[in-house]
């Protein structure tokens, strides 16, 4: 039987504009990201470098724009919250173990925050055992060695553990590790769908 849930973040709890995102940096200037771009992503969701060595990798290709519409554009990726998942969400800690494990970075984390209050995110953090950050891990998913890391800290029995996450190549890891995986189809499906399509057994 099911005990643990570990649950991603993106488009799972908060949803994400990511076209919304690309339209912003079109109107820098930038339009689309290139290998350059996504590798300095990879470091920043790593926490390998600073916010303002990310930023500045942007600046190569957008010179004109002010650090702070860069920043602009990079967060509005971040959507909206619904109260109707953190309200599942909290009734979901009743009964099980939860854990939060997402790609990001501090300035999406820091937007989301400000975005949402105090109130609202310390309710959401509340109801997780641990909240896992990749830029405070260091890694990121679709890694083993991410899975392996909270497994080992927390004593969890793999075969107990559900993985609900939008992007396959992070379920089927989780998969092959031995977890029970849900790959949440984004605009079909909703966290809140847990129990009715049977995703989790009881």
């Amino acid at each position: 039987m099911i005990n643990t849930i570990i649950f991603d973040f993106g488009d799972v709890f908060i949803n994400l504009r990511k076209e919304q995102s690309l339209e912003e940096f079109k109107k820098l200037g930038l339009h689309g990201p290139n290998e350059d771009l996504l590798a300095h992503n990879d470091l920043f969701e790593r926490g390998k470098i600073s916010e303002i060595q990310f930023i500045d990798c942007f600046k190569k290709y957008i010179p004109d724009a002010p650090m702070q519409d860069v920043i602009k554009a990079w967060n509005s990726v971040i959507g909206d919250f619904p109260l109707y998942r953190l309200e599942f969400l909290q009734l979901l800690s009743t009964k099980y173990r939860l854990f939060l494990l997402t790609n990001t970075d501090s300035i999406h984390i820091n937007r989301f925050e400000h975005k949402v209050g105090m109130s609202f995110y310390s309710d959401f953090y509340r109801c997780f055992e641990k909240v896992y950050y990749s830029y405070e891990m260091g890694m990121r998913k679709p890694e083993p060695e991410i899975f392996n890391a909270i497994i080992r800290k927390h004593d969890l029995s793999p075969r107990r553990t559900l993985f609900v996450d939008d992007k396959k190549e992070n379920t089927d890891i989780a998969e092959s590790l031995g977890l029970h995986v849900w790959n949440l189809q984004v605009g079909k499906e909703d966290v809140v769908d847990l129990f009715d399509k049977k995703h989790l057994p009881l």
